[in-house]
């Protein structure tokens, strides 16, 4: 792996507006300067990539998500809870311990001082700051989705976004559907602008308009979906969504519910998810499942012959296939 040169204290006093002794008692812990110049420091060597020359050998690999860098538990997601129980179970049968780190640490300087011999990074946005610490110091590096900043060399593992969205649409309309929508993320996450240009371009292949519903953490009752779904011309209403978060699914059956549409006579959904309760819904929910087991095991086993190979892996993307589960919600015979 090429190490990026790093920036030196005088770099980071610069950036800072502040003196280089004020910069090395910031990244430190000591002298009598305030918290807030200390957290601007910090901040501001976090950002600029400054780090240690290269992580010691302790036989730990740490795990992180940082798409959404404010205070989230994403272990109570079961995409990511099932992820990070394969990672710790592939790390373990190659003798290394996994720590799993906080999504709300990404601008914190713990990042320069990290005893970990590589890194495993789940949805690495754009800017990414934590991995532009980690990259000045020589760590190794693989992620789950494409990084938000790809660098030649950089390994990933992911799904065929654009062949899996197609699967789910083509089953939608096979089963009769004529005016699919869409419900995605917004922002900068490589996944949710992935799915929605391949459902744009399977849209505009067929010439049909899309309708891309913004996806709300918070909207349990699925209000988002008023528009569409409480449209009393039939040929005008939306009969269709794919939702490509866990959530989607349930926020739908209760805009159904509220709009007085059967699932899935009147209105077919499929969602993204690796809940079993959708198993158990009323009707069934159609998922697709990103395979995060396969994906978490398929990272850590690149990042364990980086450290051990020196960074001598074949660089480039790990292809892992999704799997579309057929229930009742979509209209179709459960195959």
């Amino acid at each position: 792996m090429t190490r990026v040169p790093g920036p030196t204290l005088a770099d980071i006093a610069r950036a800072a507006e502040v003196s280089t002794a004020t910069v090395s008692h910031a990244l430190n812990g000591t002298g009598r300067i305030g918290d807030a110049t200390r957290r601007r420091v910090r901040e501001t060597a976090t950002r600029l990539g400054y780090g240690t020359p290269g992580p010691p050998r302790s036989r730990t690999l740490g795990i992180a998500v940082t798409t959404f860098p404010g205070a989230w538990n994403y272990t109570e997601i079961a995409y990511f809870s099932r992820a990070v129980t394969a990672a710790t179970s592939a790390a373990h049968a190659r003798g290394y311990a996994l720590i799993t780190l906080p999504a709300a640490r990404a601008a914190d300087d713990a990042w320069h001082r990290l005893a970990v011999d590589g890194m495993l990074i789940m949805d690495s946005p754009r800017g990414d700051p934590m991995v532009r610490a980690l990259r000045a110091r020589g760590v190794p590096l693989v992620f789950d989705g494409v990084p938000g900043d790809p660098h030649p060399g950089d390994h990933w593992v992911d799904n065929d976004h654009e062949a899996t969205t197609r699967t789910v649409l083509d089953h939608l309309t096979a089963s009769g559907a004529r005016r699919i929508a869409l419900q995605s993320g917004h922002g900068d996450e490589h996944y949710a602008r992935a799915v929605t240009a391949a459902y744009r371009r399977w849209c505009a292949e067929r010439g049909a308009e899309p309708l891309v519903v913004p996806f709300d953490v918070a909207d349990d009752q699925g209000h988002a979906f008023d528009g569409l779904l409480g449209r009393r011309d039939r040929v005008d209403r939306v009969d269709a969504v794919h939702a490509v978060y866990d959530p989607g699914g349930r926020q739908l059956l209760a805009a159904a519910a509220r709009h007085g549409l059967r699932v899935p006579a009147d209105l077919r959904l499929a969602c993204a998810s690796e809940d079993p309760g959708y198993a158990t819904t009323a009707p069934p929910v159609t998922t697709v499942s990103l395979n995060p087991e396969r994906t978490a095991r398929a990272a850590v086993e690149l990042l364990v012959d980086l450290v051990e190979g020196g960074g001598t892996a074949r660089p480039g993307p790990v292809a892992v296939p999704a799997a579309l589960l057929v229930r009742a919600s979509s209209g179709a015979q459960p195959s």
